[in-house]
Parts: C-alpha cells; sequence; structure tokens
C-alpha cells in the first residue's frame, strides 16, 4: 500500500517536473510540496515529536519510489534522514523536541556536515573547530559537498573540540542557517542530481548555545559513522529507484520500438539485456530491504551489510542506467528521453557517503 501511494504521487507530481528541474538546475519545489503534503518528507521521524514513525524499511520503500521518478527529489527525505539521525541517535531529549518537530511537521529540513575540502573519505582529518567559550561554543571552519546546503533550516555539524584525540576529539552540534556566522558558497556545477543543491557552508565565529551540542563531547564522530552505517541504506534505496526508473522506460521502449520489421524486444540480444537488468535490480532489491531490516532491529552486522546494500545496489544503477540508454539507441542520448538523466543521476550513489572503494574497506574490516 505505501509503495502504491508513493510511486502514484511521483508520477502525478514529481515525475512531470523532473525533466525541468534537471534542465534549470533548480530545487525540486513542487515535490518538497507534494511530499510535506502527504506527509512523506521525513517518515523516519518517531510519532513521539510528530512523525510518521516510519521504520528503515518503509523509508526505503519511500525514497526508492522518488528516486524511480526524480533522484534529486529523493534526497528530500534521505537527507532529513541524514542530518536528524544524529540528534535521534545520540541528542538529548529536549534537543530532539526543539529540532525533530519543526522537521516533521515541513517547516523544515536538515543537512549533514561532514566532509571538508582536505577531509572527503578521512572524514576525521577535519579542520573544522569549536572552541567552548563559557556556556556557548563558536565554530569556525567550512564543509563541502553538503546536499540542500541553503535550503535546510537545521544543519548537524562535526567539529573539532580537542585537536590532540584525533577521531575521539570530534562533537557533533547543531547550527542553525539563521546563526549569525553562517554563510553559503556558490551551488556546484554537477553532472547529476542537479535539482538538489550541493554548496560549501562557511562557520565565521559562530557562537551557539551549549545545549546544542549532540551527545557528549568527543562523541561526534562515533555518532557520525552510526548515523552513515543506518543512511548508506537510503543510497542503496536511491540507486535501486533510479534503476528501476531507467529498467521500466526501456522495457516499454524495446515494446514498441521497430527495426527489420518487428519490436526489437522479440530479438535475444535485448531480450538477455533486460533480463540481466531486472535479476541485478532485483538482487539489489533484497540486499537492501535485508540491510534495512537490520537497521530497524540494530543487528551487529549492519555495518557490512549497510555497506555491501549501498555498493552493491550503486553498482547495479549505474549499469543498468547505462544499458537502458544503450537499449534507446540515438534516443537515448538525447535529453527527449528520461534515461540520459537517469544515467548521470546513478553516478552520484557510488561516490557519496562514502566511496565504494570506502565501502569496500569498511566491509573488509567487519567481514561477517
Amino acid at each position: 500500500m505505501l509503495r502504491d501511494a508513493v510511486r502514484a504521487l511521483a508520477e502525478a507530481k514529481i515525475a512531470p517536473y523532473a525533466a525541468a528541474v534537471d534542465e534549470e538546475a533548480r530545487f525540486p519545489q513542487e515535490a518538497l510540496d507534494a511530499l510535506v503534503a502527504n506527509d512523506l518528507h521525513a517518515v523516519h521521524v518517531p510519532e513521539e515529536y510528530g512523525g510518521a514513525g516510519a521504520d528503515a524499511l518503509a523509508t526505503v520503500i519511500v525514497i526508492e519510489e522518488v528516486s524511480r521518478a526524480c533522484v534529486s527529489s529523493s534526497l528530500i527525505p534521505a537527507v532529513n534522514k541524514l542530518g536528524s539521525l544524529p540528534v535521534i541517535l545520540s541528542g538529548s531529549q529536549d534537543l530532539k523536541k526543539k529540532y525533530l518537530a519543526p522537521l516533521a511537521k515541513g517547516d523544515a529540513m536538515f543537512s549533514y556536515c561532514l566532509s571538508e575540502p582536505e577531509a572527503g573519505s578521512d572524514a576525521a582529518g577535519m579542520k573544522t573547530k569549536a572552541v567552548r567559550d563559557g556556556d556557548h561554543w563558536i565554530l569556525n571552519g567550512v564543509k563541502r559537498w553538503i546536499t540542500n546546503a541553503g535550503v535546510s533550516e537545521y544543519y548537524t555539524v562535526m567539529a573539532v573540540t580537542d585537536p590532540e584525540k584525533r577521531s575521539r576529539g570530534i562533537s557533533a552540534f547543531v547550527v542553525e542557517k539563521s546563526d549569525p556566522g553562517v554563510s553559503f558558497g556558490a551551488p556546484e556545477k554537477k553532472l547529476g542530481i542537479k535539482g538538489s543543491p550541493t554548496r560549501e557552508v562557511y562557520f565565521d565565529n559562530v557562537r551557539i548555545p551549549a545545549d546544542r551540542m549532540i551527545g557528549e563531547e568527543g562523541t561526534g564522530f562515533a555518532t557520525a559513522m552510526k548515523t552513515l552505517d543506518h543512511t548508506r541504506i537510503t543510497i542503496a534505496a536511491q540507486a535501486l529507484g533510479v534503476a528501476q526508473g531507467a529498467f521500466d522506460y526501456a522495457k516499454g521502449y524495446v515494446q514498441e520500438r521497430k527495426q527489420f520489421g518487428k519490436p526489437i524486444a522479440d530479438f535475444q540480444g535485448i531480450q538477455f539485456m533486460l533480463a540481466d537488468m531486472a535479476m541485478k535490480i532485483e538482487a539489489a532489491r533484497q540486499l537492501t530491504y535485508a540491510a534495512a531490516a537490520k537497521s530497524e532491529r540494530g543487528d551487529s552486522d549492519l555495518t557490512f551489510q549497510g555497506a555491501a546494500a549501498k555498493c552493491f545496489a550503486s553498482d547495479v544503477a549505474m549499469e543498468v542506467t547505462t544499458d537502458a540508454v544503450q537499449l534507446l539507441g540515438g534516443y537515448g542520448y538525447t535529453r527527449d528521453y528520461p534515461v540520459e538523466r537517469m544515467m548521470r543521476d546513478a553516478k552520484i550513489t557510488q561516490i557519496y557517503e562514502g566511496t565504494n572503494q570506502v565501502q569496500r574497506i569498511v566491509m573488509a574490516r567487519n567481514l561477517p
């Protein structure tokens, strides 16, 4: 029922704007409005804070179905989870009430600030600092590749509070867009997901109350890593959705397109391509849903399973979307058809929330 409802909404209210959102590189406001109106923008927020209280699998299905229509739009529910999960996992009761309620209502979005110009895969090498000043902290630094930066009201920010301790000297904070000293760089000009703004976030003597720290001092990096164990699965869901969208479109196309007097779907070469695409999508789906169930239960092998789902599903997405372009031939290469956009959008799923090379390191360190 949830899948049917989200698919119907995505096809009616999100898909019609996907090409324009990509072409104009603009935020998909229509998608945000539709998702908020149907309480699908942040389904993971617990009911006690006014949210839908959806479990990890339901959240995956929402993201998958939105991504099938428009990957840029799927970053609304996905990044709302990424940004707010540190608060859910480690925040005080007061912090949860203050920030999760507006998120659940649709009054604010949440972003996640971990990466920096010199700290990408090596996130513990970050330079952004937070210095204690009485009952406040003062933040200085730069975060890069921040999804939905400038649109989100709230930002979970990782900053160094004790430089001697490396990863154990990193703390997490909630920063608001309106805090004096917060500013944003120009939107990045990207290959895909052009409707989701990616910008640098600057902190110039940003003074925030001490009670905006998420968890204890020095626990920020551990919270960040624990968050990614859960949210990598949402990237697997995005990858799964865009692969399914490209497959569905290509399958419909080859049944209509005629060459040599018959539909090209009648040729065995085409049939084998479709069979491989469908098989890989289904394998990715099973891995992703199993990982979502583990996320919900908090299983001990979640780190391995989340990395495996993200890595496998995103590789499948890149392969399937590329094959979809091939199946459409010359038409697939033009912007008149959606598969070239899907191919461009799929690429980022192999890169963000940990490159697939990093996922393999994570898996190797956590072999079952």
